[in-house]
């Protein structure tokens, strides 16, 4: 009967998963196709177009910025979320789940937006496509870090379709209708997956989870495991905010400006670790996060001229507000607001992208031709076609409202999908509610707060004993 049990709560995940799964098979198979630069059409195309080589396609221009960038989606973001003493399997495991399918969401829903042939109806990816849907998924496995152990994998995949959705519709209202500049993400990625994320972990904050408090903590060897996500990811964010930066100086300056962000936050966030510890020690949540809020907050302005002591500067701050935000704000958002931060996603994402948004409005704003000469200033900006008659002031203003509508998208989704969980919680044959033997309320799908002792996916052991107790 126990058995029986577990197996029927089991079920939603499977289901969903394979359903999920052939309606992705389905919508590509009438969708997607390659595009030019990945048919075997490609040889025609390179008469046609005067292409004296195959080094032309742009396959080799951005693989190994996709390459970093994909790196830091499954192993950067799965380990640094592997801190929990209790849960470092479903952090890991459930990143992986939902990158998996975000990515293919993503292909769907970045494409009819920004790759849609109007001709035949189909979407053409290429690459750069596959880049784009890795950003995507980055917004998401940032929201997820917020909610982190405290929700189920059928919610987990949930919260990424509507967040895809939310994230292809705001990024071509910011660069498509706003033409606001973001090559590294910090307004459309992080302030968007980071407001997200909070905003359904208010919906969704359960007053028991204060029984828990003890689990939502490190052990050493989690801390280890951790500290690999975010050397991964301190690594290869040059990569992250160069990736689609226009070839040539553009993307050879968001690497640089974001190289030096990312030193000065380390030193910085050293120190305020050690100031404001009794003893003097370093504390792992401050080395493992705030260390890397520097290429968070350069990524608006990575491509612009914000010259190398600039991004000095900005990494400095960064390294201050995001570390004084672990110490001071995260308890205050708790105890408060009542804002469960599992990751502390609100100091290491959304502080971090709101300076980098506000960063990249001043510098655009303050752009002339004196630096970046005639046509360095039109080809930084795009100020082509109906954004010719544009000017850097108008242009910061736009950089302005882009990282307003991210902040809109990211909370008013957020509260949305917040809410439209609770309503999936109700549901009998979804989710089911228990009590478990630690005292907690979780869910019967996987027994988020119990994991060290249940397993990935399934029915947590001590569930169950406590049921035919």
């Amino acid at each position: 009967e126990d058995w029986r049990r577990g197996h029927t709560s089991a079920l939603p995940l499977p289901a969903v998963c394979f359903v999920w799964q052939l309606s992705m098979i389905v919508l590509f198979g009438v969708f997607v196709r390659y595009n030019e630069e990945s048919d075997t059409h490609w040889v025609d195309y390179r008469k046609e177009k005067n292409i004296t080589s195959d080094i032309e396609n742009d396959f080799y221009f951005r693989y190994p910025s996709f390459q970093d960038v994909h790196v830091m989606i499954f192993v950067g973001f799965g380990f640094l979320m592997t801190f929990l003493k209790r849960y470092s399997f479903g952090a890991v495991g459930f990143n992986f789940l939902i990158a998996a399918f975000g990515i293919q969401w993503a292909l769907l829903m970045q494409g009819w937006f920004h790759s849609l042939d109007y001709t035949d109806g189909k979407i053409k990816i290429g690459i750069e496509n596959l880049i784009n849907a890795d950003f995507c998924v980055a917004g998401c496995l940032i929201a997820y870090g917020a909610v982190l152990g405290k929700v189920s994998p059928v919610q987990l995949l949930v919260m990424t379709l509507f967040g895809v959705t939310l994230f292809a519709v705001e990024e071509y209202i910011i660069l498509n209708v706003l033409h606001a500049k973001d090559a590294g993400g910090s307004m459309v990625i992080h302030t968007f997956g980071a407001y997200y994320g909070l905003s359904i972990s208010w919906v969704l904050y359960r007053p028991d989870l204060d029984k828990s408090k003890h689990l939502n903590g490190s052990v050493y060897h989690s801390d280890v495991f951790a500290m690999i996500g975010t050397l991964f990811l301190w690594m290869f964010w040059p990569s992250f905010n160069s990736a689609i930066a226009d070839h040539g100086d553009g993307q050879h300056r968001a690497a640089i400006n974001t190289y030096l962000a990312l030193a000065s936050t380390v030193l910085t966030t050293v120190a305020m670790s050690s100031l404001f510890e009794k003893t003097g020690k370093l504390d792992m949540v401050h080395i493992q996060n705030s260390t890397l809020a520097g290429g968070v907050a350069v990524g608006t302005a990575a491509e612009f001229m914000l010259s190398p002591y600039g991004s000095l500067i900005v990494g400095f701050f960064c390294g201050i507000i995001s570390t004084m935000g672990y110490i001071y704000l995260s308890p205050f958002l708790e105890e408060k607001l009542k804002i469960q931060d599992t990751c502390g996603i609100h100091n290491l994402h959304a502080m971090p992208g709101v300076i980098g948004g506000i960063v990249g409005a001043i510098t655009a704003a303050a752009a002339t031709n004196t630096v970046y000469g005639d046509l360095g200033l039109e080809n930084t900006f795009d100020f082509t076609g109906p954004f010719n008659k544009r000017v850097p002031t108008i242009q910061g203003g736009y950089q302005a409202a882009g990282l307003c509508v991210a902040l809109c998208f990211g909370i008013g989704g957020g509260i949305f999908v917040g809410k439209s969980l609770l309503i999936l919680i109700q549901f009998k044959y979804t989710i089911q509610f228990s009590r478990n033997a630690c005292g907690s309320e979780a869910l019967c799908c996987d027994c988020l707060l119990c994991s060290g002792t249940g397993v990935l996916f399934g029915q947590c052991r001590m569930t169950l004993a406590s049921q035919s107790s």
